[in-house]
């Protein structure tokens, strides 16, 4: 069987063009995108899911392999895969910014930890929030979600036929206000119970001012801001649910509209 190197240039593009957009997912993504995951296991992953594709992916054009149209190509595929893993780090990302807000308010705004995921300081009650989001997510199988819309975004953008255009970018970009928007809406009851109890310790100084409010004050609005927490851990499945779906759609609008 004589084969030419057109023909390995093809064979070779129907698995890389794909991988490149798979991988870009997978670096960029919560969770296997992280430090806690090596390297070689992502590259591993990314090799499993590109060998479980590829059969029912729409053919891929032939191009010369330096070609700078190839390389334009390869880009394409990169940038659809990180705008996907990158959405979903707004999801995580949420909950991060919603412990910051209730951390500060009940004092604890000073007790941060390296976070093992990321390697950035994150502060204890927003590490707490994050490990909950990162066990929901595997739990409730969004990592499969995630590896359908990647396998949905095939047959919308298929390779070759264009990327993603500017305004959808732009849309990913506009949805940082939906975090911090999402993430005050999350921790507003808490931050709310604690400021009325300073508030109420600050009508108690101003009658009593020998009383001395950081000895009663700090001690008391941490220990009722614990409480808060734990007496709001009953609704966290529903904000989850919540801000994934909203996520989720908007991944999947991306997506469609730019096809």
């Amino acid at each position: 069987m004589e084969v030419d190197l057109t023909q390995i240039e093809q064979m070779v593009g129907q698995i890389l063009l794909p991988l490149f957009r798979v991988a870009s997912m997978l670096m960029t993504m919560p969770i296997i995108g992280t430090q806690l995951v090596p390297v070689r296991v992502r590259l591993g992953l990314a090799l499993g899911i590109t060998a479980v594709l590829v059969p029912v992916l729409p053919p891929v054009p032939a191009y010369e392999g330096l070609s700078g149209e190839m390389w334009l190509l390869i880009l394409e595929q990169v940038v659809i895969g990180t705008v996907i893993g990158f959405t979903l780090n707004i999801l995580m990302e949420t909950f991060a910014v919603g412990g910051q807000l209730i951390a500060n308010q009940m004092g604890l705004g000073f007790a941060s930890m390296t976070d093992p995921a990321n390697g950035t300081s994150v502060v204890v009650l927003g590490q707490f929030y994050l490990m909950m989001v990162m066990l929901m997510f595997l739990a409730m199988n969004g990592h499969l979600v995630v590896i359908e819309t990647l396998a949905m975004s095939f047959e919308v953008l298929p390779i070759g036929e264009g990327g993603l255009p500017l305004s959808n970018l732009w849309r990913i970009v506009l949805a940082g206000g939906w975090l911090f928007s999402a993430g005050v809406l999350m921790a507003l009851p808490a931050v709310t119970a604690l400021l009325v109890v300073n508030f109420a310790f600050g009508i108690m100084t101003k009658a009593a001012p020998q009383l001395n409010i950081f000895a009663i004050g700090f001690p008391f609005t941490m220990v009722l801001g614990i409480f808060i927490v734990w007496a709001s851990l009953g609704g966290f499945l529903g904000q989850y649910e919540r801000f994934a779906q909203a996520v989720l759609e908007l991944i999947t609008n991306v997506i469609r509209e730019a096809g």
